[in-house]
């Protein structure tokens, strides 16, 4: 926790010095050749400020399982140099099967909370970002019986426990901007969370990294 809590830390610290990157870009005469606030893109060369929504798709694991990573965000972007907002996501990871008593347990749950954005060089083509999300989720636990004859076919999952948490996510994102109003990151993320009491679940199952696209829309 004290760990999350230094690197949180840190990144904020950090918004000042990026945002006063934003300032230095330009010598004057650059700055007359162009509009202000103007963002380079890979395909068009304008682009404002503001804000955006987005939409992620990625892999994690959960409980030493694959698992499905999906969530979404909307953020204010101030001076090309900071995103404040809210986002959320959702999991559910491949079942495990119990010996014991000869049924397969899955979880599934989400998290959500405030989002903080440090953006490196965002009037760049290709640039940086590092999202940070602190806020709280909830996972639950589901056993299925499963047709041997088809180990793909699973009857109605009963429901087993759920608890609530608390969560810390600390990211990077290599952003692309495509055009005005579209960029496209490619994120990779460490989630904190404290030990969680479950019967068919590790104390760390929600702790770990995840990878995927994060498709964003907007004005930035």
């Amino acid at each position: 926790m004290k760990k999350i809590a230094a690197i949180i830390a840190i990144m904020a610290l950090a918004v000042p010095v990026i945002m006063g990157q934003e300032d230095k870009k330009e010598t004057p005469a650059e700055k007359q050749k162009r509009r202000p606030g103007e963002v380079q893109t890979v395909f068009n060369p304008n682009s404002g400020s503001g804000g955006y929504g987005a939409f992620s798709v990625g892999y994690t694991q959960i409980n030493g399982r694959d698992a499905l990573l999906m969530g979404g965000r909307g953020e204010w972007v101030i001076g090309h140099g900071f995103g404040l907002g809210m986002g959320g996501y959702g999991f559910v990871n491949d079942p495990v099967y119990n010996t014991t008593n000869d049924l397969n347990y899955s979880v599934a749950g989400g998290y959500g909370g405030l989002m903080m954005e440090p953006i490196l060089f965002g009037w760049f083509p290709v640039h940086l970002s590092f999202p940070i999300l602190i806020g709280a989720g909830g996972v639950s636990s589901f056993s299925y019986v499963t047709d041997w004859q088809d180990p793909y076919e699973y009857y109605p999952a009963n429901f087993e426990e759920a608890v609530a948490f608390f969560v810390a996510e600390v990211g990077v994102e290599i952003e692309f901007n495509l055009v005005r109003f579209f960029r496209l990151a490619i994120f990779g993320s460490y989630r904190y969370t404290p030990d969680i009491q479950m019967v068919f679940a590790q104390p760390d199952a929600l702790r770990g990294w995840s990878g995927g696209m994060t498709f964003k829309f907007g004005s930035f």
